[in-house]
């Protein structure tokens, strides 16, 4: 939930500061895009300005990666029936109880409407510098080893390398 004083920003105020400096790492669980699905599903602000939000993204996306970051975007997407199995194991399972929010359940119930926000969503903000990865998640072992898979090749990719020393250490025994 946006702190008052991000709600007198646009809605991408919050989440600039929290992109990744050079050679670091940073991962999100759902930013900015909330702007364009809860928003969306629970009508709080109107149409006309969460349609324009996609290309905003798109652009906040691009300036990041022009300036070196490397994006990536899984969807890690479940069945509405292994929702339901999960939900139901929070409440079977005294150790997973502090996991259940009655919420859960009333957003359960716009499923279809967050389905279609879910889709439009990834169709107009997956790009050539930001492209989205649709994973099935029904099984956990599979969703982590496609998103590790994906996240050692790009890493691999990067070739990155250590820096060289500042001075030529070859002769330098410490005593």
């Amino acid at each position: 939930m946006p702190t008052p004083e991000e709600l007198d920003h646009d809605y991408l105020w919050r989440v600039h500061p929290q992109t990744p400096g050079r050679g670091e790492i940073v991962i999100f669980n759902r930013s900015h895009y909330e702007d364009v699905l809860i928003v969306r599903v629970h009508e709080l602000v109107p149409r006309d300005r969460w349609r324009k939000r996609y290309a905003q993204i798109n652009d906040f996306e691009r300036m990041l990666a022009e300036e070196g970051t490397t994006i990536l975007k899984f969807f890690l997407h479940i069945s509405q029936d292994e929702q339901r199995e999960r939900l139901q194991s929070r409440l079977d399972e005294t150790s997973k109880r502090w996991k259940f929010n009655l919420g859960d359940l009333k957003e359960r119930t716009l499923w279809p409407e967050y389905m279609q926000a879910y889709q439009d969503a990834i169709g107009q903000t997956s790009t050539a510098w930001a492209p989205w990865a649709i994973v099935p998640a029904n099984r956990k072992w599979y969703r982590n080893l496609v998103v590790a898979s994906v996240i050692v090749e790009t890493l691999k990719s990067l070739n990155m390398r250590y820096p060289e020393p500042k001075e030529n250490l070859d002769q330098v025994v410490v005593e």
